[in-house]
């Protein structure tokens, strides 16, 4: 990580270059500087010193220095600062992700690793810090808090409590806890909660808010526990509650649909909070590419009607305010010089990016060679910890049944689930699947206990015409599968299986795409461009097997049909869960036979 504070000597080197006794190492000359305290745009010289900003003086003044560039005119702006991010949503390690991110002017990112948590515990965590260390991207890490997210719905691969915690935070690298998405445990004061809440506060580092759906007391409540922000958006209304409740509002890239109404309802206000900070949360490698992470995020609210310099100052500025770093979010004598230049208020398109004083990417390309980790962190794999599956494992069987009916509640909608109960026919004990419903399957992958399958209905994705199988699913990340033939579904699952995890399509008999993730069943090995390619080609093959329906019914929906503890119906390793009751619900509520 790029968090070394100055030495006192170089800090000394720079008061004397700032008073003109000594040279500066390099001195920007021309700037169109934002200012994110005041909202000017100043012309000024920048003089630097090793890693830090010595001076922001008029332009002109009479300086040496080692090295003098011209920047003609260019803006200037802090790099950008994600707040609240899962890097193992891209499929990539660390130093691929920050070659992508840091060239289109990302510079520090607030990473939960808790994906990597869920599969391995604090060793994965472990991971998360070794691996991201020595990277031309600043990395900060939270202590994963939801671990399992939903404690008695779900099984992964490590359970978190209050000993967990202390370990995490004593680590220096880590900066707080992560988004506590157990929010009826925090609420309702469960034991296991207490601890996590007693041993950030004891830190005093920062505690991340999954608010989803909170509001009223439940929401007040939450706060009150010790909760600090809230990603978790569901419209402009609820922006506006969090926001003025006091929560850190971090306005995320991965529902861009909510945007508009978001930012036209920020407009309405009489000033924009320094509370308003911006965060990617989970970002697909072909995205992060294609469109780019934070830089997408930055240009969409300004394509939304938010002027550029207030967008800038949420996601720089307003960012290290949250992360309570002193030394970032700011061009100004005494800060780290991580800072990128562009042309344009339109449209942000970073042109030079300065990380640490120097120039290390330009027009979109880095111009250093990529960070290899260091041969002693061995990425984590073999952690399908399963035998392969039949056909037979993806029939819902009617106990004392053999022909007859049986009225089943199932999962209705994507995203936002709710219960529903329909009636089927049983044939040799087996459900018949009806109509315009398909099977969600889940089973244990991480060896806690012998696995068993878990199946329901689903209905609102259609007739699915083949498979979709994933060892990458919230947050517990088992092995899940969608589709409406056994065959196909044991297909697909076998695959990940045999190859370490990953995601995977089957239809007509064959594997009709495959990503395979080997390192913890969600990182790839293959170099960023070759991961985007398959996983854009996989996403685009979905398109024959589902009928995608936005926003809600997405390709990105099927890493969220598990997501047990948000409100409403959704199926686990260990059932049929309730989010909302916490409670794991028996689909079967009649049966009989027909004569």
């Amino acid at each position: 990580m790029t968090t070394d504070k100055p030495a006192i000597s170089l800090r000394r080197r720079a008061v004397q270059a700032a008073m003109g006794e000594t040279p500066f190492d390099r001195l920007l000359k021309n700037a169109r500087l934002i200012d994110m305290v005041t909202g000017e745009i100043r012309e000024v010289d920048i003089g630097l010193s090793g890693s830090m900003i010595a001076s922001v003086h008029p332009c002109g003044d009479d300086f040496e220095a080692t090295i003098t560039q011209d920047l003609a005119g260019a803006y200037l702006s802090p790099g950008l600062i994600d707040t609240h991010v899962h890097v193992e949503s891209s499929h990539l390690p660390a130093h691929r992700y920050a070659q992508i991110v840091v060239a289109q002017g990302t510079t520090t990112i607030y990473w939960d690793p808790h994906e990597l948590a869920n599969v391995l515990g604090v060793e994965g965590v472990r991971y998360a810090v070794e691996s991201s260390r020595g990277l031309p991207l600043r990395v900060i890490c939270a202590a994963p808090s939801s671990v399992p997210s939903t404690p008695g719905l779900e099984t992964s691969g490590a359970d978190f409590r209050g000993k967990e915690m202390q370990t995490m935070l004593a680590w220096p690298d880590v900066a707080g806890v992560a988004e506590m998405m157990d929010m009826h445990g925090v609420i309702t004061g469960s034991e296991r909660m207490l601890e996590i809440l007693d041993a950030g506060l004891s830190s005093g580092k920062l505690i991340e808010g999954h608010a989803r759906g909170l509001k009223g007391k439940e929401l007040q409540a939450y706060l009150a526990a010790g909760v600090g922000s809230d990603h978790e958006l569901t419209s402009a209304e609820d922006a506006l509650e969090k926001l003025r409740a006091g929560l850190n509002l971090q306005i995320r890239g991965s529902h861009p649909y909510l945007l508009p109404d978001i930012v036209n309802a920020l407009k309405t206000l009489p000033h924009l909070s320094s509370q308003i900070t911006l965060c990617t949360d989970d970002v697909p490698p072909d995205f992060l590419l294609e469109r780019g992470g934070m830089i997408a995020l930055v240009n969409t609210l300004i394509d939304c009607g938010l002027p550029a310099e207030d967008v800038l100052r949420m996601a720089t500025f307003n960012a290290a305010l949250r992360l309570q770093r002193a030394d970032l979010g700011l061009i100004a004598a005494g800060r780290s010089a991580d800072f990128f230049t562009f042309d344009s208020l339109e449209k942000i398109c970073p042109e030079k990016v300065f990380v640490g004083g120097q120039c290390i990417a330009e027009s979109g390309r880095m111009l250093i060679e990529e960070t290899e980790p260091a041969t002693t962190i061995q990425p984590p794999r073999d952690t399908m910890h399963l035998s392969p599956v039949s056909e037979s494992d993806f029939a819902i069987r009617i106990p004392n049944v053999n022909n007859g009916k049986a009225t089943l509640r199932h999962i209705k909608g994507a995203r936002f689930t709710q219960w529903s109960e329909t009636t089927v026919d049983v044939r040799a004990g087996v459900v018949q699947l009806p109509a315009e419903f398909s099977l969600i399957w889940v089973l244990h992958r991480h060896g806690k206990y012998p696995a068993k399958p878990q199946l329901a209905l689903l209905e609102g994705w259609g007739e699915l015409r083949g498979a979709i199988a994933t060892s990458y699913s919230h947050d517990a990340h088992n092995l899940v599968v969608l589709g409406r033939d056994p065959a196909e579904m044991a297909l697909a699952a076998n695959h990940l299986i045999t190859c370490g995890g990953g995601m995977a399509l089957s239809q007509n008999g064959k594997l009709l795409a495959n990503v395979d993730m080997p390192i913890a069943g969600m990182l790839s090995d293959l170099p960023a461009e070759q991961l985007a390619v398959q996983f854009k080609n996989l996403r685009d093959l979905s398109a024959k097997i589902a009928d995608w329906e936005p926003p809600y019914r997405v390709f990105k929906a099927i890493e969220g049909t598990c997501l047990a503890c948000n409100a409403g119906p959704h199926l686990t390793d260990l059932g049929l869960t309730d989010g909302g009751t916490r409670q794991i619900i028996d689909p079967l509520t009649d049966a009989w036979e027909v004569l």
